[in-house]
Formats: structure tokens, sequence, C-alpha cells
């Protein structure tokens, strides 16, 4: 086993003890209740990821996607009573048949044409959920959605860390299989894949897909975690935040999105100093961020480790 292995493996380690141990360690609840929305991220940004980083399109419909998720959830559970266990598997279920019947159409499209359509659907979405209010309850929301098993924050964090680790897991698996290099081969050359015989669309509505049903897992596990849901939370500024999340953390990794989920919940908070110049300060960083750092957190990271590495 080679130096650089036994370093991976020992800071997984460490990354393992620390996760287990975050509750005991955290004083704040508060504190810990924004790691279990950062971890609820990691899900969505994961999922952002895979048709974002690994096959080259932009989707601008995640958080459309969080909503239908997070909607099934409310309303299987609120209104037809339905356990919080059976309602969290079935929420990427029914969020991946609506991005089929998005994707197969507007896949065929390309660069910026395909990123305005799913811009389209996810303010469609939207409107469905704020004016629909026989259904959804319109602007009011729904409330008192029941949370699985443990009703305590601590409880809630390991189910929630357990979704993110699975979801990362799943993504690793899928980067390294046949599909996983063929959603490569797809974002370096299309047109070149095409022409290898690879069917480029049904692997890209794979992509997209799997990409929304990981988003809509992540609205259920928000939507019990809240208790309360309504429209605002799934807007078009939700899927800028999960693209976000994927650019600033190093779109075409697997740690990248877990590190930007965490920079897009946490440095809004830390900003609240600021008062009414938060959001221009926070633009600001994420401005300078993209600039100078276009590759992402992960990747200057790695490469300033290495020529440390070198230089030694």
């Amino acid at each position: 086993m080679n130096t650089k292995t036994l370093r991976v493996s020992a800071m997984l380690i460490a990354v393992v003890v620390v996760s287990l141990a975050l509750p005991k360690m955290v004083s704040v609840p508060y504190y810990l209740h924004l790691t279990v929305l950062a971890l609820i991220w990691v899900v969505v940004s994961e999922g952002q990821n895979l048709i974002q980083g690994y096959t080259g399109y932009v989707s601008i419909a995640q958080g459309g996607f969080m909503g239908i998720g997070a909607y099934a959830c409310a309303l299987l559970s609120v209104k037809l009573g339905l356990s919080a266990w059976l309602t969290l598997p079935l929420a990427p279920i029914i969020t991946g048949c609506f991005a089929v019947l998005v994707g197969y159409p507007s896949l065929r499209l390309r660069g910026h044409y395909f990123a305005i359509v799913t811009l389209a659907f996810n303010m469609v979405i939207y409107i469905v959920l704020f004016n629909f209010k026989s259904l959804t309850g319109g602007e009011a929301g729904v409330t008192d959605i029941p949370r699985p098993g443990h009703n305590g924050l601590p409880g809630y964090y390991y189910l929630v860390l357990a979704s993110a680790i699975t979801a990362i897991a799943f993504c690793w698996l899928l980067v390294h299989s046949r599909v996983g290099r063929n959603l490569i081969a797809i974002r370096q050359n299309e047109a070149l894949a095409d022409s290898i015989g690879i069917v480029t669309w049904r692997y890209k509505l794979f992509a997209f897909v799997a990409s929304a049903s990981l988003a809509g897992f992540g609205g259920g596990l928000y939507a019990h975690f809240m208790r309360f849901i309504n429209p605002d939370t799934f807007t078009v500024a939700q899927s800028l935040n999960a693209i976000l999340a994927v650019i600033l953390g190093g779109s075409g990794t697997l740690t990248g999105p877990v590190v930007g989920s965490f920079v897009v919940v946490f440095l809004p908070e830390y900003l609240r100093i600021a008062d009414f110049f938060r959001l221009i300060v926070y633009g600001f960083i994420l401005v300078l961020a993209t600039i100078f750092m276009p590759q992402g957190i992960v990747s200057v990271t790695e490469n300033v480790v290495r020529r440390l590495t070198k230089a030694r």
C-alpha cells in the first residue's frame, strides 16, 4: 500500500469518526441544524454533479425536482397517512418519472437551449405548487409533516448522514462503471461519442433521471426535517445554489459537491453579521471564487498538496 493510499485511508477514517461523534461534539443545536441541511444539499448536489460535472449539461431544474420530492413525501404522509419510511423511498421514484417526461424531449437539445428548457420547467413547477391550492395548500404550504423514527435532531442527523453517504457511494459506483465512462465521453466530445456507437441521448437521459431522483430524495429529507414546506423553498434560486455548490466545490469530482454544499449552507449564515450587505458580500465572494478557482476548492487544494509534496 503506497503513501497516497495510506493518507487517503487515514483521512476517510478521520472523517467517519468525526461525523459519527459530531452530535456529541456540537454544543449549539443550530449548528447541528445547519449541518443536517448541508448533508441534504450533499444529496442534491451529487445529483447535480452527475448531469453537470460528468455529462456536461447544465440543468436548472434541481430546485423544482426537490419540490416534487418534498411535496410527494408531505402529501403522502399528511393526507394519506403513510409512514415516512415509505414516503422517502417513493420520493425519488416519483421524481424520476417526472424527469423522464421532461428529459426525453429536452435532451434532444444541446447547450444553453437545454438549460433554458430546464429553467422553464422549474418555473412551471413553482407556479403549479403555488396555484394548485386544493392539493398543495398554495402559499400556506403543508404543515405537521412527521419525522421518521426518532424525532430528535441527533437522530435525524444520522439518517441524513447515511443518506449522504449512500448518495456519494451510488455516484462513485456509477462514475467508475461503463455508464460513467460513457457519460464522461459525452462531456468531452459528444459528436465523437456518437460516432463510435454510444447512444448518447439514452445516457444523457439516464444521468438526468438519476440527478433528478437524488434531488427528489433530498427534497423528501428536507420536508420531513423541516416539517413544513411551501413553494418559496423550491424556486430557481435553489437550482442555482445546486449549480454553485458543484462549481465551488469542484465540478466532475465526487468530493467537490460535498465541500460546495457546506459552503453554500454555512457561508450565508456566517455573513449575517453584515446584515443588509450580507447577500452582496455573498455574491461578491462567489464571483471571486468562480473567477480565481474555476476548477473548484477541491481541485485547488489537491494542486497545493501535490506541490508541497513535490517540494519536500
